[in-house]
């Protein structure tokens, strides 16, 4: 059950990150801990990686933007990160990061059961999921597809 302030802490948080070129891609507020953490993860909007001075920046924006709205009335530790390396690709922007890649994509096939294919993501386009197996290209159809994981390369 997410803490009754999540919401308006992230509708303090989410135009905050835009306005300064980032994407909210998640928000904790962990009471469990003593004092309680904010837990913030930001993604830039137009791609690549957020560097530890992105995370410094921000985080001395939104603690004055916390302490101005004066939203949390316990003490609290700011933390302001980015998402790290996804284990399951979702989005486009998933994809493309990734391209090259080693993945295992669990496959559906006609007759209702699941197998994994392995091989070096290409790309994903409307239609399928491309990999590099063993230096051949392999298409997946997207309605084939249940997940694509991030794998480690095979030991030759």
């Amino acid at each position: 059950m997410p803490h009754p302030l999540h919401d308006d802490v992230e509708a303090l948080v989410r135009p905050l990150a835009a306005e300064v070129g980032f994407d909210l891609c998640g928000l904790q507020l962990q009471t469990h801990r003593v004092p309680m953490t904010v837990l913030v993860q930001l993604r830039p909007a137009g791609g690549g990686d957020v560097s530890l001075d992105d995370c410094a920046r921000f985080s001395g924006l939104l603690g004055e933007a916390l302490e101005t709205a004066d939203l949390l009335d316990e003490p609290y530790v700011l933390e302001v990160s980015s998402p790290g390396v996804p284990e399951e690709l979702r989005d486009d922007r998933d994809f493309r990061s990734f391209r090259g890649f080693p993945v295992v994509v669990t496959v559906r096939d006609g007759e209702g059961s699941e197998h994994a294919r392995e091989g070096l993501l290409l790309e994903r386009d409307e239609q399928a999921v491309h990999l590099n197996v063993r230096g051949r290209r392999s298409r997946i159809a997207r309605s084939d597809v249940i997940a694509v994981h991030l794998s480690s390369p095979s030991e030759g």
